[in-house]
């Protein structure tokens, strides 16, 4: 049972494992160890109560995690032992649904103040003047 929150946890059978050799660091011991983890999450036939906005907003953060069916592919070959890099898998997938369940903030519309206005217009028109004394007069080229 992996626990997400208080109230949201997904049980152990809407999870499935699948492990292959990973890339990267190992020496000899690389050719002969399946320490890649692959963690399927089923998550369109799942039994865990996550709200359907959250899952919406998962699909809309990590679009690259979910496949046609629906379901959450994670992968990691960080370690070099299959235990730990199963352990990251599970931290990532936590991480994944705790950012989800996150209601994103509604942006409030402001407007320009009219002190703000006014200050912008005389800066523009004060450095107008300074260039405009800068420039030489007259003169027919």
């Amino acid at each position: 049972m992996l626990q997400i929150t208080e109230t949201i946890a997904i049980a152990d059978d809407d999870l499935e494992w699948s492990f292959a050799r990973a890339g990267g660091p190992g020496g000899q011991n690389v050719n002969k160890v399946a320490s890649k983890a692959v963690l399927r999450w089923l998550a369109a036939a799942t039994t865990v109560v996550v709200p359907s906005l959250a899952l919406a907003r998962m699909k809309t953060m990590f679009p690259s995690r979910f496949t046609t069916e629906g379901d959450v592919v994670i992968q990691s070959q960080k370690y070099r032992d299959q235990e730990r890099n199963k352990e990251d898998c599970l931290l990532k997938l936590t991480e994944m649904v705790r950012a989800a369940l996150v209601e994103p903030v509604v942006r409030k519309k402001t407007k320009v103040s009219k002190g703000a206005k006014k200050r912008r217009v005389a800066d523009k028109r004060r450095n107008s003047d300074k260039k405009q004394s800068r420039r030489v007069s007259g003169g027919d080229d």
